[in-house]
């Protein structure tokens, strides 16, 4: 049985997730930022001025969670929360932009570390068939 668990896409998945969610947290540990909040950073470097609701939306998550997080985020000193109108529009402040650089990164990182016994050839086509079978749910906001 275990032979069988093991020769599926969603237990390699599941790797990878705990072995690039550990990773991760080693290298945001500077920061003070967990995992699940780097996305949070991630995507307002990438849409400066969103809005929660945007975000929200964007990144299919939670309302509450969502609005939880930015305050964090907020009260951390990584993000900036301004009324503009009826919204809010979000920012991020220089340590915040400090954190995004190296939130953006670790994703290059982890791969170079993570790749390196395959070929440039081998690393390309890997990447198009992820990308091929995650296009309905795939998240733009990383590249």
């Amino acid at each position: 049985m275990q032979r069988v668990i093991q020769s599926t896409i969603s237990f390699y998945v599941m790797e990878f997730y705990k072995q690039f969610a550990a990773y991760t947290t080693q290298q945001l540990q500077e920061f003070g930022l967990s995992f699940g909040m780097m996305y949070f950073v991630i995507y307002v470097g990438k849409h400066p001025g969103c809005t929660p609701a945007e975000m929200t939306k964007n990144l299919h998550l939670d309302w509450g969670h969502c609005q939880r997080s930015v305050i964090k985020l907020v009260e951390d000193g990584f993000m900036t929360r301004e009324k503009q109108g009826r919204s809010y529009h979000l920012g991020l402040t220089p340590a915040g932009e400090r954190a995004f650089r190296t939130c953006h990164q670790v994703f290059f990182d982890w791969d170079a570390q993570n790749l390196s016994g395959l070929t440039e050839e081998e690393q390309h086509q890997l990447l198009l068939s992820l990308i091929h079978i995650s296009e309905p749910t795939r998240p733009l906001y990383i590249s």
